[in-house]
């Protein structure tokens, strides 16, 4: 997301954090192209005239502290302005009413509003809650049927409805169910349009006056831009809403729905989705988004996915093992991949990371695919028997083409997950403190391990193959097979 957002906004800030002095004419310069940068972004007019005057007022009546040279001061102030207009602070859910709480959801059809109710149930179930969700789209079948998977999938008593039913009674129903349940919080799943009209309005009106509920959350479709704002807006006057959640961030590379948002509703923005998968349904922080927007990543975020998707059971048993001078084997390296898968994916971790550009992003997606190599990996590894993920060793060249056959590989790409094994091996017995996946993220800050790992996932990143003395040990341990 924000990809040429970032491009555009990181290459002006990075020519004027190269100059002596702040002035009126290099901050002039500076501030049209990132004001070209907003517009094409397609943050709304209003909204980059409001921010490029408040950074223009801020940077000319600035006094540069002595230890800090005028450019970062610059990108400083742009960075606080757009937390600013991006909200401050995470809002979160405000769920303190006697249970269950109500949640209601409104939106646009195909906004991916009962995708979002249950990716927000499992974010709940995640936080110890217990979660109801029911549907009152008696217009569209599917609606239901779809809410009734997702809530199964994700462990949510799901209310039934059906067609035919009232909107209003089927919501006052789920709410004394969730009562009955003993629900902490009941999420009602409204319907749908094409486009906003006045039965809508109408029906969401009484189901909000009927309800009271703690939240009101409109969902709209990042990728509308422009028009994902003005729906907002025209919801937000005829509802009393609390909150935004903006879907498929994933697909907006401009980002304009997200700058626009807070600043013409006045509403907080509280969630963001991104991706097909159930947890894709982050909690929105202007302070991070704005680093990443400029470039300087999101490691909270990424360190806070890393603890939900870790196995401590199993991150604790591998530290132990490791500790008493076990090997590292390929059921360990299978299994900090399913926890990279579970975190969304090596591109959605390298996103997050400060100095990787849209630019690097791209070219990886586009040469390497790293995500899709993972998945190949993966598919080698359980295509082995149990015995042979535990000793490698024993693997031999028939060995190599039944695994390559069962996985639909070739024996060279068996050769070089047996080769990456070894040296994600070297990079995990330098690290013997307890957790896994946290602690390759923490070992990243460390340049001799970031170049032993980076060594063992060649291909994967751009310009990079393993290292000489690695290619030397896998030379000499397989020499026998």
């Amino acid at each position: 997301m924000f990809e040429n957002l970032t491009e555009r906004l990181t290459g002006t800030l990075r020519a004027i954090s190269g100059g002596g002095r702040l002035n009126e004419d290099n901050i002039k310069d500076t501030l049209r192209e990132v004001r070209k940068a907003l517009l094409e972004a397609d943050v709304a007019l209003p909204v980059v005239k409001e921010f490029v005057d408040s950074v223009r007022s801020a940077a000319l009546g600035m006094e540069i502290l002595k230890n800090l040279q005028p450019g970062p001061a610059f990108v400083k102030i742009v960075y606080d302005e757009l937390v600013r207009l991006m909200g401050e602070a995470n809002a979160t859910l405000q769920l303190q009413t006697t249970p269950p709480a109500v949640i209601l959801m409104a939106g646009l059809q195909g906004a991916g509003k009962t995708t979002s109710v249950a990716k927000l149930a499992k974010y709940l179930l995640d936080n110890k809650k217990t979660v109801l969700v029911a549907s009152v789209d008696v217009y569209r079948p599917a609606a239901i049927l779809q809410l009734e998977t997702l809530a199964a999938q994700v462990g949510a008593i799901f209310f039934p409805s059906s067609p035919g039913q009232n909107p209003l009674d089927i919501a006052k129903a789920a709410v004394h169910q969730g009562r009955i349940s003993a629900a902490d919080v009941v999420i009602i799943d409204t319907a749908g349009r094409l486009h906003i009209d006045e039965s809508m309005m109408q029906e969401i009106a009484q189901l909000h006056a009927l309800l009271k509920p703690a939240e009101t959350l409109f969902v709209v479709d990042a990728m509308t831009g422009q028009d994902a704002v003005k729906t907002a807006k025209a919801f937000n006057e005829a509802l009393a809403l609390t909150g935004v959640i903006l879907t498929k961030m994933d697909g907006d590379a401009r980002g304009g729905a997200a700058l626009s948002v807070r600043a013409l509703t006045g509403k907080p923005i509280k969630f963001l989705g991104s991706g097909e998968k159930i947890d894709a349904l982050e909690p929105f922080h202007p302070e991070r988004m704005a680093s990443r927007i400029l470039g300087m990543g999101d490691v909270l975020t990424l360190v806070e996915q890393a603890e939900r998707a870790v196995d401590k059971e199993k991150a604790e048993k591998l530290a132990k093992k490791l500790q008493k001078g076990k090997g590292f084997d390929l059921q360990d390296m299978l299994d900090q991949f399913s926890q990279l898968d579970a975190m969304g994916g090596m591109m959605n971790m390298l996103d997050k990371l400060p100095g990787v550009t849209p630019q690097m992003l791209s070219q990886m997606e586009r040469q390497q695919a790293p995500d899709k190599a993972i998945r190949q990996i993966r598919a080698i590894i359980q295509s082995m028997t149990m015995n042979e993920r535990k000793r490698p060793d024993i693997i031999n060249g028939s060995r190599k083409r039944r695994i390559a056959m069962g996985s639909g590989t070739q024996i060279q790409d068996v050769n070089r997950v047996l080769k990456q094994h070894l040296q994600l091996e070297k990079v995990m017995k330098k690290m013997m403190s307890p957790g896994g996946m946290m602690s390759l993220l923490r070992g990243m800050k460390n340049p001799e391990l970031m170049q032993a790992m980076q060594g063992g996932l060649p291909g994967m990143m751009p310009g990079v193959s393993p290292a000489p003395s690695a290619a030397r040990h896998s030379g000499k341990a397989r020499k026998h097979r």
